[in-house]
């Protein structure tokens, strides 16, 4: 009996600190790549990122006895991280050159929207209930509020940021939406590894279309760059997801969703604290409304089919 009370409490703590691996840090992304991009051109940085984290997991997953990838679970995977990867955190990174990291991981925050929308288009796709919509129109007005900019209206940069962050979304959605038939290896860590090893092989095609390389130089990378650079590839892709995906089997799906709207508050707090991003009452009203709105989309039924509804990698 004092043994299983033992393994017990040893569960519940490796629970906690899975939890707070996940808030933390994946809040934290964002303010990371905010960082990262001051003196890494914003593709090159996606790219080493997600690919060093990749390789180093399918290492680890394959040390730890999981079978060689066949050639359709390649080409499932790197579908998936095209659309999630290179289009989603590929998007995030370049957005982040002219918009605040909070504001972005609220915007990001949102890709459940996009899922549930994406989900009702599809042939046969589901309806969804009532508090899903009411969600959806939350949702929507907030994002409508932050685009309004303030102080940002004739800045073309801005409005294209906004693009870039909607379409990351989007992107995400349409990749998560994907995985759920996607032929996948038995291991979880060795398929996120073949997706990050996908995606950054393909934003590393981005950055070497737009010049990127040529941009680059180690000397102009300041300190701050690099640290957030390694936080991101260490804790924000490796630590983080390997405690999500962890915590899939060892809590309930409604528990681990709750990082969907949990995220978003670290973020602009970090962002508003350590980053000195601006606090308005815009983005207050704006938070207020889309974490509402992610409440009651993931509490409302829509997330059920796929409980992680994966969107916090999109940092």
């Amino acid at each position: 009996m004092k043994n299983e009370t033992v393994t017990s409490t040893a569960l519940a703590w490796r629970v906690v600190m899975a939890f707070a691996a996940v808030y933390v840090i994946w809040g934290s992304t964002y303010l990371g790549i905010r960082y990262a991009v001051e003196s890494i051109p914003p593709f090159l940085m996606a790219g080493t990122r997600n690919l060093a984290a990749g390789l180093l997991l399918y290492a680890l997953a394959r040390a730890r006895g999981s079978a060689r990838p066949t050639p359709v679970e390649w080409r499932d995977a790197t579908v998936a991280g095209g659309l999630m990867l290179a289009l989603g955190n590929g998007g995030v990174t370049w957005a982040e050159q002219v918009i605040p990291s909070g504001m972005t991981a609220l915007l990001v925050a949102l890709t459940p929207v996009w899922m549930v929308l994406l989900d009702w288009l599809r042939p046969g796709g589901t309806r969804p209930r009532p508090f899903v919509v009411a969600g959806l129109l939350v949702g929507f007005l907030g994002v409508a509020l932050l685009a309004r900019g303030e102080g940002n209206h004739s800045n073309p940069a801005y409005d294209w940021g906004i693009v870039a962050l909607m379409l990351a979304s989007l992107g995400w959605a349409s990749g998560s939406i994907f995985n759920r038939q996607a032929r996948k290896p038995a291991s979880p860590l060795l398929g996120v590894s073949m997706q990050m090893m996908a995606g950054g092989t393909l934003l590393l095609g981005f950055a070497s279309v737009r010049g990127e390389a040529a941009q680059f130089s180690m000397d102009r990378v300041t300190g701050l760059s690099a640290g957030a650079w390694l936080y991101l590839t260490v804790a924000g892709s490796m630590i983080g997801y390997t405690a999500y995906v962890w915590l899939l089997h060892a809590s309930t799906p409604a528990r681990v969703a709750t990082y969907a709207y949990v995220n978003p508050f670290i973020a602009v707090m970090l962002g508003c604290t350590i980053g000195h991003e601006t606090f308005s009452h815009e983005l207050f009203v704006a938070g207020v409304l889309i974490i509402t709105a992610v409440i009651l989309i993931v509490r409302g039924g829509a997330a059920k089919a796929d409980p992680a509804i994966q969107c916090e990698e999109v940092a």
